[in-house]
């Protein structure tokens, strides 16, 4: 089960079942099914505040994911800043709406097991990251 809440924040704009079918899709590429995901929208402030407290992190950040994953069974929490998400559509000069997809399966991509810190890890995100948007009807 997949659910979407706030923190603070208006709810985006999210067609939520077509979402949910999608995020399933994708993670069923990755031998995956959906457990308990929740996503939590919030601001930049709210995200400074769980980076600080859980990822002793003194930085702002567009997702934080939260991994309970069990086997191939997807489960976590995902906080997305949509003040991030706004600033880095502007910055990177895309929509809002293609950012915010791009943030909300980043987190599930984390939840298949693929990272972004590590050398050459970052390309690997973003290649796995623009499959799964080409997979949004």
């Amino acid at each position: 089960m997949v659910s979407y809440q706030t923190d603070g924040v208006e709810m985006p704009v999210l067609k939520k079942r077509e979402t949910t079918e999608w995020i399933k899709s994708v993670a069923a590429t990755y031998g995956k099914r959906v457990g308990e995901i929740a996503y939590i929208f919030c601001s930049d402030e709210k995200i400074l505040e769980v980076n600080r407290q859980y990822l002793q992190h003194d930085y702002y950040t567009d997702i934080i994911t939260f991994d309970y994953c069990e086997g191939n069974r997807l489960s976590g929490d995902l906080f997305i800043s949509l003040d991030t998400v706004r600033t880095n559509a502007e910055q990177f000069g895309s929509d809002y709406d293609t950012e915010l997809h791009r943030v909300i399966i980043h987190g599930v991509l984390h939840l298949c097991g693929i990272n972004d810190k590590g050398p050459g890890e970052r390309e690997i995100m973003e290649e796995a990251e623009n499959k799964a948007l080409a997979m949004r009807v």
